[in-house]
């Protein structure tokens, strides 16, 4: 197992003393390395038990937050119910969406994408919820470069909400992000402080959203509002169990 750099082990620590602790994590690139097949991605063992582990300790909360459909990331994270799933960047909670869905508009941009990615090997149109996502990784650059332009150019008429991430340009009917999803778990778990962990640009709305008491940390390269970085999901594994047996070894500290 890698070693952390001595300013996040520092953090971590620091965070685990916390009275009431959040610890939320993305799962593709993050908890799970990511695939060129969307749907074999699987959590790495070891973050996937230190998640869950933390799950059980006295006054803490374990979720995922995903840009993944809710049922979509319940299947292939196979997490038990003690860790907490938001799914669709946020629009997804377990107990429902944090909007209403506009269905037309959602059909018309399903419709719109799949023309887009017709007769372009390797860009794949994934349909959600609340959204949809048009995927370029495993499509030619010429190809990809296409799709995108196209799906831009066609997003003028659909009054959606856009994010970019690492070959993806997602269209989603409600507004929200992973940094409002936060906001909310963070309130209804009454957590003092939040660690989260992301590797893609719409994890940066989670990192901004953080305080002077959270710890955010970055997974792999690229610009960010974190203030700590690793390099892989073996990292966010070790960071994981850091945390966990940090915290079992102390009581919290009491509640202000």
């Amino acid at each position: 197992m890698s070693a952390l750099l001595p300013e996040l082990e520092s953090a971590l620590s620091a965070a685990a003393r916390t009275p009431r602790l959040l610890v939320a994590s993305d799962f593709d690139g993050t908890l799970a390395p990511i695939v060129n097949n969307p749907a074999d991605a699987r959590p790495l063992p070891g973050a996937a038990e230190a998640l869950i582990a933390l799950a059980t300790l006295p006054s803490t909360a374990a979720a995922l937050i995903s840009g993944r459909a809710l049922a979509t990331l319940r299947e292939l994270s196979s997490m038990p119910d003690s860790v907490h799933l938001v799914g669709s960047h946020g629009a997804e909670f377990e107990s429902g969406f944090s909007r209403d869905i506009d269905r037309d508009l959602l059909q018309t941009i399903t419709d719109g994408l799949d023309a887009i990615a017709a007769g372009r090997p390797g860009v794949a149109v994934e349909t959600k919820p609340a959204s949809v996502a048009l995927h370029v990784r495993n499509a030619s650059p010429a190809d990809g470069d296409a799709a995108l332009a196209a799906a831009w150019d066609a997003a003028r008429d659909w009054d959606a909400h856009i994010t970019t991430g690492k070959a993806v340009l997602e269209f989603a009917v409600i507004s929200t992000d992973k940094g409002e999803a936060v906001d909310i778990l963070r309130e209804r778990l009454q957590a003092t402080t939040v660690v989260f962990l992301g590797d893609d640009v719409t994890d940066e709305k989670a990192f901004v959203r953080l305080g002077e008491s959270d710890v955010g940390v970055k997974v792999g390269p690229g610009d960010t509002a974190a203030a700590y970085r690793v390099e892989s999901p073996a990292d966010v594994a070790t960071a994981l169990r850091h945390l966990v047996d940090t915290r079992a070894s102390q009581s919290p500290q009491p509640a202000p």
